[in-house]
Protein backbone atom coordinates (compact mmCIF):
# COMPACT_ATOMS: atom_id res chain seq x y z
CA UNK A 1 0.00 0.00 0.00
CA UNK A 2 1.56 3.22 -0.92
CA UNK A 3 0.78 6.91 0.48
CA UNK A 4 1.15 10.07 -1.29
CA UNK A 5 3.65 11.02 1.40
CA UNK A 6 6.18 8.41 -0.48
CA UNK A 7 5.51 9.48 -4.08
CA UNK A 8 8.82 11.17 -5.36
CA UNK A 9 8.65 13.80 -7.23
CA UNK A 10 8.06 14.17 -10.53
CA UNK A 11 5.36 11.49 -10.27
CA UNK A 12 2.03 10.82 -11.42
CA UNK A 13 -0.01 8.99 -9.35
CA UNK A 14 -3.94 8.08 -9.16
CA UNK A 15 -6.06 7.62 -5.91
CA UNK A 16 -6.69 4.79 -4.63
CA UNK A 17 -8.88 5.55 -1.44
CA UNK A 18 -9.04 8.05 1.18
CA UNK A 19 -8.27 6.34 4.57
CA UNK A 20 -9.23 9.00 7.03
CA UNK A 21 -12.92 9.89 8.52
CA UNK A 22 -14.32 12.54 9.38
CA UNK A 23 -13.76 15.87 9.07
CA UNK A 24 -10.07 15.57 7.43
CA UNK A 25 -10.96 13.28 4.97
CA UNK A 26 -14.10 16.04 4.05
CA UNK A 27 -11.13 19.13 3.92
CA UNK A 28 -9.48 16.65 1.33
CA UNK A 29 -12.18 15.79 -0.77
CA UNK A 30 -13.29 19.59 -1.13
CA UNK A 31 -9.42 19.91 -2.59
CA UNK A 32 -10.25 18.08 -5.34
CA UNK A 33 -8.74 14.47 -4.07
CA UNK A 34 -11.15 12.14 -4.69
CA UNK A 35 -11.11 8.48 -5.50
CA UNK A 36 -9.64 8.23 -9.33
CA UNK A 37 -7.82 11.75 -9.41
CA UNK A 38 -4.93 11.98 -10.96
CA UNK A 39 -2.28 13.52 -9.02
CA UNK A 40 1.22 15.24 -10.13
CA UNK A 41 3.97 15.53 -7.69
CA UNK A 42 5.55 18.92 -8.64
CA UNK A 43 8.31 18.77 -5.99
CA UNK A 44 8.94 18.95 -2.08
CA UNK A 45 9.94 21.91 0.43
CA UNK A 46 13.80 21.87 1.20
CA UNK A 47 12.89 20.04 4.39
CA UNK A 48 10.43 17.58 2.61
CA UNK A 49 7.03 19.14 3.93
CA UNK A 50 5.05 20.48 2.63
CA UNK A 51 4.68 18.86 -0.84
CA UNK A 52 3.60 20.83 -3.44
CA UNK A 53 0.95 19.17 -6.00
CA UNK A 54 -0.78 19.79 -9.15
CA UNK A 55 -4.81 18.42 -8.78
CA UNK A 56 -7.36 18.81 -11.24
CA UNK A 57 -5.13 21.97 -13.18
CA UNK A 58 -4.32 23.92 -9.97
CA UNK A 59 -1.40 23.66 -7.69
CA UNK A 60 -1.72 22.70 -3.94
CA UNK A 61 0.43 22.14 -1.11
CA UNK A 62 -0.46 19.18 1.45
CA UNK A 63 1.45 18.51 4.81
CA UNK A 64 3.14 14.66 4.29
CA UNK A 65 0.62 14.24 7.93
CA UNK A 66 -2.43 14.75 5.81
CA UNK A 67 -0.80 13.02 2.58
CA UNK A 68 -0.19 9.50 4.38
CA UNK A 69 -3.98 8.70 4.36
CA UNK A 70 -4.01 9.30 0.76
CA UNK A 71 -3.61 5.62 -1.01
CA UNK A 72 -2.47 5.72 -4.46
CA UNK A 73 -1.59 3.51 -7.15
Amino acid sequence: MKTLKDVKSGDNVIVEKISCTGSLKRRIMDMGITKGTNIYVRKLAPLGDPIELTVRGYELSLRKSDAENIIVK
